[in-house]
């Protein structure tokens, strides 16, 4: 069978130990699913979200370095693997599922940022948990909740001591003073929305 589903949801997460990553923010979509077996469908989907981040910048003084939140527009398309936990059946109209999905995020240069960093385009994976309630036999409400990891990259930039406030050996004013510019981060992704099933 096949459904389609509109979707609203809700990012968290910190955006990063520096706070520049994509976070809180509003996220809605749409999903197709095409299911190949009672336990196992594929879904794809995409996804808009007004996000927001902080600027850190790297060439100021340590007092004037984080400013915002500003928004921050992250388009998401991913594909998914679904497992239904109660394969064909529902358990008073239950059908719970787990799942992972893998996808492309793609960030838009932010003119306000003049730090050298960019979101730029990630790949991520998000392991979720969910369950689908069937209203009818065809409508049904979805709700699940996934982690999205993506890896942020910092500029060389964010290693440098600032020209105007340079720090010390024992007190460094870099934004990252132990040379590490790549991060995994966790982000929480929940998401609801209404489905219709058919057949073709």
């Amino acid at each position: 069978g096949h459904s389609i589903t509109a979707l609203f949801g809700r990012f968290g997460g910190g955006g990063g130990h520096l706070g520049v990553g994509p976070q809180d923010g509003n996220v809605i979509g749409a999903r197709y699913d095409l299911r190949v077996s009672k336990p196992v469908q594929f879904g794809f989907s995409f996804a808009q979200g007004n996000l927001r981040r902080y600027v850190v910048d790297p060439f100021v003084a340590v007092a004037n370095r984080k400013t915002g939140p500003v928004k921050e527009r992250i388009s998401l398309a991913d594909v998914s693997v679904q497992l239904n936990l109660t394969g064909g059946k529902t358990w008073h109209g239950l059908a719970p599922y787990t799942g992972v999905s893998l996808g492309v995020a793609f960030g838009k240069h932010l003119a306000t940022d003049t730090s050298a960093y960019r979101f730029g385009n990630k790949f991520y994976f998000a392991p979720q948990v969910g369950t689908r309630f069937f209203l009818t036999p065809r409508l049904h409400l979805r709700a699940d909740l996934r982690g999205v990891f993506w890896k942020l990259t910092y500029p060389q930039q964010f290693r440098n001591e600032p020209v105007l406030d340079p720090g010390t050996d024992d007190d460094p004013h870099a934004v990252i003073p132990d040379n590490r510019l790549n991060e995994w981060t966790l982000t929480p992704w929940l998401q609801a929305g209404l489905g219709y099933t058919f057949k073709l």
